[in-house]
């Protein structure tokens, strides 16, 4: 499951973009990134001060292949700041009905954003992930469908987060791109809200999508099935996509 939204995630990414990937399930970019042959198209960082090739995943995080260099974090976060990402990739917690995003307050544990306010605000096309429940949450994959095996006990999608990490407003004010990615559905940023735009082949949309969320966003009019590349085995073709978009 992990790996079909960082893949998901990795299709949002751009020939020649300076991308940012955050703690959890955005780690696997790295590794999917060098398999699909286009770490040399990218610039993929770490708050760490990793830039460039391929950075490690799990408890490797901080470390990475094949970098163009290590900076020390206080200097990687002055690049941050100053703009110098053209995408990010980071973990949230709960996402509420406006778009709003919580990434620090979500159980009895106190922990703080860490980066994730300095990276959020001051990049403009920011991919949100995560699995759409959590606690409990089994999925497999058959012939290419999606299917849940076993729902969630805790939604993520809610009315009103508990702590705004990042501010939907604040976003659509700036003019960010923002898109939320979980294992069944993507989301985009709409003028008052989330929107859905893309479901997982064997996913039903009211049951699935619509009956574990806490809030009903609006759906796109074109709603689309989710990349069937993301669900298969093996490598997604992405230097072939990248080809394309350099010559076009």
């Amino acid at each position: 499951m992990r790996e079909i939204i960082a893949r998901r995630s990795l299709l949002e990414f751009r020939p020649g973009d300076i991308c940012n990937l955050g703690y959890g399930v955005s780690q696997l970019i790295g590794e999917i990134a060098a398999a699909e042959g286009i770490t040399g198209d990218l610039t993929l960082t770490v708050e760490q001060g990793i830039f460039g090739g391929a950075p490690a995943g799990g408890p490797d995080g901080g470390a990475g292949v094949n970098f163009q260099a290590m900076l020390e974090q206080p200097s990687m976060f002055d690049f941050y700041d100053g703009g110098g990402l053209d995408i990010a990739s980071l973990s949230f917690a709960e996402i509420d009905a406006e778009g709003n995003v919580n990434v620090h307050e979500f159980d009895d544990r106190p922990r703080g954003p860490g980066g994730f306010i300095n990276i959020a605000n001051r990049t403009g096309r920011i991919n949100f992930v995560g699995s759409l429940t959590a606690r409990g949450l089994r999925t497999s994959v058959v012939d290419g469908a999606l299917q849940i095996t076993q729902e969630g006990r805790q939604q993520k999608l809610v009315p009103t987060v508990k702590q705004i990490s990042f501010s939907a407003a604040r976003a659509r004010a700036k003019g960010q791109h923002i898109t939320y990615i979980t294992e069944r559905a993507v989301f985009v940023l709409g003028s008052e809200g989330p929107v859905l735009t893309e479901v997982a082949d064997g996913v039903d949309v009211e049951r699935d999508v619509m009956a574990q969320m806490g809030f009903r966003p609006q759906v796109a009019p074109d709603l689309r099935r989710m990349d069937p590349r993301v669900f298969r085995p093996g490598r997604m073709g992405g230097a072939a996509d990248f080809a394309r978009e350099e010559t076009t």
